[in-house]
């Protein structure tokens, strides 16, 4: 293939580690391909030339966005303008919906083929989306087995290319991950709780400091328990240790940096803000207890707005309860506790939700997304 330009658009740090995988495989596929857009150092290091850095318009809650609205505007602006200068072969959209359904809308001005991955979730909410998004987007890429029945109901090109997180294990991964006994006998019968706040500053200010009240109560109750804190890249490590500082109480706690995978291969149970990082706990069959806490004002409105039973993605993909969900209010540090705590003493019960976790993880498509949505994106070039 002759050389092309595609511009690629991830909000968010999830987006932006998808992205970079996406490149990689579309590199490895074809010829030379010059990408730019807006992403962070994953994107970054893959070759994109980053017109706006994500970091600057990513945001947490419905209230919170307005203090990013000149950043978000500006960004608008500069990338409208790189599409009427470049004319990209190809625009490559990855979630950030407000954002980037604005960007297709200026693309299909311009005749420029938009290719979106991992859609909005009108599923979910503002389902009124779907037509904005089946007369500016070319193509749609779903990551959850629902959508695409979703889409193809909407009269939406779809294709479900399965989620791509299943692109870090290895089949061997799959096969050994989550056994019960592998983590009794790593931690020498001690159980061990992973305490994951977010990936943004804001979420772990919000959750940790609730999870680590939490994690006393857990102690004084069992004595012989340690925890986990995994912090996302995408998170100042000061801000972990700042609050870490005011819960001296909890006497064996320590902080991790590597590969989330190795951290839930630690935990009996993680306490997990609401996210994706949840269902990489599902791939791992751990047991999860999901919490999520907004502004008041963003939890009302989110409210009005939602239209699913559930909040957490492994829950949605079940269709039922599976893992518990503590939201806004009913997160709360004792509930938490006692959550947990119900949890350590039913062993059988434990097993049996690793074993539905697995069935979870064998719904998402298995391994080769990026794979699957390259082959998309150069056949929507050719």
């Amino acid at each position: 293939m002759e050389s092309k330009h595609v511009m690629i658009i991830a909000g968010e740090a999830s987006g932006d580690l998808h992205g970079s995988k996406l490149v990689k495989a579309i590199c490895n596929k074809t010829g030379e391909i010059h990408f730019s857009g807006i992403g962070g150092q994953a994107l970054k290091k893959a070759g994109v030339k980053i017109l706006v850095d994500a970091s600057e318009l990513s945001v947490v809650g419905i209230t919170e966005v307005f203090s990013k609205i000149p950043n978000l505007f500006k960004a608008i602006t500069v990338v409208k303008r790189h599409l009427k200068s470049f004319k990209p072969d190809l625009v490559i959209l990855i979630d950030f919906p407000d954002f980037n359904l604005k960007i297709a809308a200026a693309a299909k001005k311009l005749n420029i083929p938009v290719l979106y991955y991992i859609s909005p979730q009108v599923w979910a909410w503002r389902p009124g989306r779907v037509k904005t998004i089946r007369e500016v987007v070319n193509h749609v890429a779903v990551i959850l087995p629902f959508e695409e029945d979703f889409y193809k109901k909407h009269n939406v090109p779809v294709t479900f290319v399965g989620h791509p997180l299943l692109d870090n294990y290895t089949q061997t991964d799959l096969r050994q991950s989550g056994t019960l006994e592998t983590v009794e006998n790593e931690n020498h019968g001690m159980p061990v709780i992973g305490l994951l706040p977010g990936s943004r500053d804001r979420e772990v200010i919000r959750h940790l400091p609730v999870m680590l009240t939490a994690a006393n109560i857990l102690q004084n109750r069992l004595k012989n328990i340690k925890f986990i804190i995994s912090i996302a890249p995408s998170v100042g490590k000061k801000h972990v240790e700042e609050i870490l500082k005011k819960h001296k109480e909890i006497s064996d706690c320590e902080l991790a940096t590597e590969d989330v995978k190795k951290v839930f291969e630690m935990c009996r149970i993680a306490v997990a803000a609401s996210g994706t990082v949840t269902l990489e706990a599902a791939i791992s069959g751990t047991p999860t207890v999901i919490i999520y806490k907004v502004s008041p004002v963003s939890y009302w409105l989110g409210k009005l707005m939602v239209q699913v039973k559930n909040f957490g993605l492994v829950n949605l993909i079940a269709g039922k309860n599976i893992v518990p969900e503590l939201l806004q209010d009913e997160a709360s540090p004792e509930n938490i506790a006692n959550t947990v705590f119900n949890m350590l003493n039913d062993t059988k019960g434990l097993q049996k939700l690793r074993e539905q976790l697995f069935e979870i993880r064998d719904m998402l498509g298995g391994p080769g997304a990026s794979e699957r949505v390259a082959e998309i994106a150069l056949n929507m070039m050719e």
